[in-house]
């Protein structure tokens, strides 16, 4: 069996750099919270993703996507809409211009 010992220098090198990205994205995910309205409109949702009308009216009518419509028009609370990417990231990938963080 193949084994490699790693010193205590090595491993607390490589727990930093891990940590320091976390921390970088927590950042970047911070500054996207606070860059947007807690509630997007549908503008706001197309520039967000960098999708056109026709991609917006297909996620606002999907029964898994987070949309309001108690206000007259579609609103898409900001924080489920991330939550909601999370969750669907290839769909994401396929069909809008989003990229999240540049992972």
């Amino acid at each position: 069996m193949f084994k490699i010992d790693f010193d205590d220098e090595v491993i607390d090198a490589v727990a930093t750099k891990i940590a320091d990205r976390a921390y970088e994205k927590l950042l970047e995910r911070i500054e996207t919270h606070q860059k947007w309205p807690p509630l997007l409109s549908r503008k706001d949702l197309m520039e967000f993703l960098g999708i056109r009308a026709n991609k917006a009216s297909e996620l606002l009518n999907r029964p898994d996507f987070p949309v309001i419509r108690d206000f007259g028009h579609p609103k898409v609370p900001t924080h489920l809409l991330l939550k909601w990417i999370d969750e669907h990231t290839k769909w994401v990938q396929e069909n809008t211009e989003y990229d999240r963080w540049a992972m």
